[in-house]
């Protein structure tokens, strides 16, 4: 069975002008042509041949040697060549670029932009790219402890969960709901620091200094907003957490420290239904 999007190791059946022709070495009738210029110039038939298996610009089954950047079951960062109204169109390291249709598209995008796909064959039986579903794919084997500091893109949000970071673009990462991330992005690539590695091995991350650099710069952040409150904040360190991230983009638990350490060193006092500068 000829499989899109995989490698195979195929047999010459057949040599015409213009290429040769290419079979399962199983009495399959299937064949596929490898075009002249891509066939060995000593090719002869009974020869095998590992191939990569794609569509042409005429929707036709074809062959090539040349290396792709992505196949069927794994990830890459491929960069985009054109964005049309029905879609936007990636280097795959192939003649024909690969589509990646508008609804399998995670954000809005730009020429030279580059973005984790993976590979699919839609209902028509063609090779596409996708931003979505990634998940699953992404390895849960990776070299990191807590402590590392890691680079990651982007791919996925989820209001329960959180950010979900490709790390090294392989590697299964999170940053958790409670940490602020409004401010990301899908395809951003960011700098973050490992704070636990789970049973399964993914990788829980943070954006956040290590607590007590942390409590500093929170500390600043929160006298800066009293300010911006004119003084005096409508809530305290007992509000919702749903509240203290929407008015202060920071965890409940890093605004009660933050709020803590600012009490200590009186610099402000905490009512029943306010926070106030001293």
């Amino acid at each position: 069975m000829l499989r899109l999007g995989e490698k195979q190791q195929l047999m010459v059946v057949k040599q015409v002008d213009f290429g040769v022709y290419l079979a399962e070495n199983d009495g399959s009738e299937s064949r596929v042509l490898l075009p002249r210029k891509q066939a060995p110039p000593d090719t002869k038939i009974g020869d095998g041949l590992e191939v990569f298996l794609y569509r042409d610009s005429q929707d036709r089954i074809i062959a090539t040697r040349e290396e792709p950047k992505l196949m069927m079951g794994r990830l890459a960062v491929l960069k985009v060549v054109s964005v049309q109204k029905i879609g936007a169109f990636l280097d795959w390291g192939l003649e024909k670029d690969l589509f990646l249709p508008y609804k399998e598209q995670a954000g809005k995008l730009y020429e030279d932009d580059e973005v984790l796909v993976r590979l699919y064959i839609d209902k028509s039986s063609r090779l596409c790219a996708s931003m979505k579903e990634l998940y699953e794919l992404l390895s849960t084997e990776s070299p990191y402890e807590a402590g590392d500091m890691v680079k990651g893109r982007v791919y996925e949000f989820s209001n329960n969960f959180g950010a979900f970071i490709a790390v090294d673009d392989q590697y299964s990462g999170l940053i958790p709901s409670h940490e602020d991330h409004s401010f990301l992005r899908i395809g951003d690539v960011i700098e973050a620091r490992v704070t636990g590695v789970k049973p399964d091995g993914k990788l829980d991350l943070t954006m956040r200094e290590k607590a007590h650099i942390q409590m500093d710069k929170d500390a600043h952040h929160v006298l800066e907003v009293l300010q911006e409150y004119a003084g005096a904040l409508p809530f305290n360190d007992k509000a919702s957490p749903e509240i203290i991230m929407r008015e202060m983009k920071m965890s409940k638990g890093a605004f009660k420290r933050a709020v803590g350490r600012l009490y200590k060193e009186r610099k402000i006092e905490i009512t029943d239904q306010s926070i106030r500068l001293l």
